[in-house]
């Protein structure tokens, strides 16, 4: 295996988790201290684990978090209520409700309740306009770890094409404006596009979150292209349960200049995001708390 051709999502968080403490630190020493409050409704064990993760994260950072474990009989009045005293706590700067939701809470109502300025999942149609507007907003992890990696692996990606495989509202939107953002050209293909794997093929750039396990191969793919994995897929095979992307890795490594691993890849970015995005919540906060008192804002770097 070609090792120079791994993107090293880990390495990345890590650096990112590096200035996030940082940032935490001075804000500390300026009296701020960034919480966040993660809301798990119901009992699944992959949410679970995922938001044990996000806790740990925090705290290695210096963020307190506050966990709110709510039965799956919990109603969609009583999690409003807890969004609504959430939004209402000075001392909380981001609100996290950990998705799915159970089948009777609508999950669109849910995420709206959430005050924009605590909203670091970045979910709200208000952060969501404000990024298709290319207005500086709080803005979707996962797209925003990947714009990291390509950043870190491409430097300016000014006039770059760009193909966006996948058209969900949590990755696939929000990555493409990211990517109208810094100037690329963007197609997005999805489930009704029309001739994908030629439009695939002359992409600069490919990043896949359409969530079917190795759907995109060498053949989908140009010589010297990046690639973004964004699929996390549990497969058996070989008598064994594994993860893999929705990229062929082993078929796409020789054609690729650079590829990202599952795992490893950028599920590492997403959480890292999710605590510099706490971070930029309460300093915006700060910002307009300060502003009213006409003292001196603060800034992150």
């Amino acid at each position: 295996m070609n090792t120079s051709k791994l993107i090293d999502g880990k390495a990345a968080a890590n650096h990112v988790m590096t200035l996030v403490k940082a940032d935490v630190q001075r804000l500390k020493a300026d009296g701020i201290e960034p919480a966040l409050a993660v809301i798990l409704v119901g009992q699944d064990p992959a949410s679970q684990v995922y938001v044990r993760n996000k806790i740990l994260r925090a705290e290695e950072a210096g963020i307190r978090s506050l966990e709110y474990p709510l039965s799956a009989d919990t109603t969609q009045a009583q999690l409003l209520k807890l969004i609504a005293e959430l939004n209402a706590d000075d001392s909380i700067n981001g609100i996290l409700l950990q998705l799915p939701l159970p089948s009777h809470i609508e999950e669109t109502i849910a995420l709206q309740a959430i005050a924009p300025v605590k909203d670091v999942d970045g979910f709200h149609s208000e952060n969501v306009g404000g990024l298709s507007q290319g207005r500086d907003v709080l803005t979707p992890c996962t797209p925003s770890g990947c714009m990291q990696l390509l950043e870190d692996a491409c430097g300016d990606l000014s006039g770059k094409h760009a193909v966006v495989i996948g058209r969900s509202n949590i990755v696939g939107k929000p990555m493409a404006a990211l990517l109208l953002k810094a100037h690329c050209s963007v197609t997005v293909l999805h489930s009704r596009s029309v001739n994908a794997k030629s439009l695939c093929r002359q992409a600069d750039i490919v990043v896949a979150a359409v969530g079917r396990p190795r759907m995109i191969d060498a053949s989908w793919l140009k010589i010297g292209a990046v690639v973004i994995d964004v699929g996390i897929n549990r497969i058996e095979e070989d008598g064994r349960s594994r993860l893999v992307g929705d990229v062929d890795f082993e078929s796409a490594l020789p054609q690729v200049s650079a590829i990202t691993p599952v795992p490893g890849g950028v599920g590492p970015m997403t959480i890292a995001f999710l605590m510099k995005n706490t971070v930029t919540a309460a300093v915006q906060q700060a910002h307009t708390q300060r502003s009213f008192l006409e003292a001196p804002c603060l800034s992150i770097s």
